[in-house]
């Protein structure tokens, strides 16, 4: 009998300190834009919260919304108007928060350039994305045309040659690539200009929030601790970001690190009062509203099925 008792005792020990696993894909190659997440892990966070998270980078031929429909990942970084398209063409994805409050795009000028509206005039580089996110939205809002635009091919050289233009980028990033090459750059955020969808949205799928909803509310909890921890000290996520992606530079994520703080792209907008990673009705109604003006979603599309706040409102880490 006491044989018994202490086996049933090994066990309940051992379910208690059983760690849920969870797979989450980035969107790019490890970088400051990931350190919340990392952090989570390097500080054992995830693991407070009764998870074992895997993150498993991206990059340029990985496609982590295939790999979540397949169910190979629980959790995907993506994006507002990516989501919205693939909910209206019948996939069962739902975004459950959001890591940036206001998507991380710019477009970055020479010196010089007082105002956005001041590029129509200017070539643009814009990546091949851009037909279907930022540029309709380009055009609609402040005039600029097709024929301004030059293909952008991940590299800031062609701008800094051409002092008549402009390139897109991410604030975190391009700036410090354009200033290493000589140029003070002029960015405008277009977040900042209204531009209404969120950054590096957190995607599930509709299947995975019903069976498994509790472990992606401690996935969110554990992930906004994650990100106030990594913004006051980032030295344990970028350790991890370094290990993963060994050919990122320390001054980069340092740089990035401080643009984070600086545009308050975790931290601003309905963050401060909500929390951490929170998402509102009311904010992608504006990107439905905007892509249904730019004849890039059907008026009839239900776009409340692209998102759900059920998990994200039960978490409130405030930055």
């Amino acid at each position: 009998m006491k044989r018994l008792l202490v086996w049933l005792l090994m066990l309940v020990a051992a379910g208690a300190h059983a760690q849920t696993k969870l797979v989450f894909g980035t969107n790019w190659y490890a970088q400051a834009e990931h350190g919340g997440f990392y952090q989570a892990v390097a500080e054992g966070i995830y693991r407070k919260h009764g998870l074992e998270v895997e993150i498993r980078m991206g990059g340029p031929q990985v496609n982590v919304l295939q790999l979540l429909l397949a169910g190979q990942m629980d959790v995907v970084m993506g994006d507002d108007l990516q989501t919205l398209k693939a909910v209206e063409g019948g996939l069962p994805l739902v975004t459950i928060g959001t890591t940036f409050q206001r998507d991380p795009v710019a477009l970055i000028a020479h010196p010089g350039v007082a105002k956005l509206e001041d590029l129509k005039t200017r070539t643009i580089f814009v990546g091949q994305a851009s037909e279907s996110t930022y540029w309709p939205w380009l055009k609609s809002r402040y005039g600029f045309r097709d024929a301004q635009k030059k293909r952008y091919q991940f590299s800031v050289q062609p701008f800094l040659v051409d002092r008549n233009s402009a390139t897109q980028g991410y604030v975190t990033s391009e700036p410090f690539t354009i200033e290493k090459g000589g140029v003070k750059p002029v960015v405008f955020l277009l977040g900042n200009a209204g531009y209404p969808p969120y950054g590096q949205t957190l995607v599930a799928t509709r299947n995975g929030v019903a069976k498994n909803g509790d472990a992606l509310r401690r996935f969110l909890q554990a992930s906004a601790e994650g990100w106030k921890s990594y913004l006051a000290d980032p030295a344990p996520g970028n350790a991890l970001i370094l290990k993963d992606n060994p050919q990122i530079a320390r001054e980069l994520l340092a740089y990035s690190v401080a643009r984070l703080k600086d545009y308050e792209l975790v931290t601003g907008g309905d963050a401060k009062t909500h929390g951490i990673l929170t998402i509102n009705a009311a904010r992608w109604k504006q990107t439905r509203d905007f892509m249904v003006e730019a004849k890039l979603l059907k008026p009839e599309l239900d776009h409340t099925q692209a998102f759900t706040t059920q998990l994200i409102d039960q978490v409130k880490v405030l930055p």
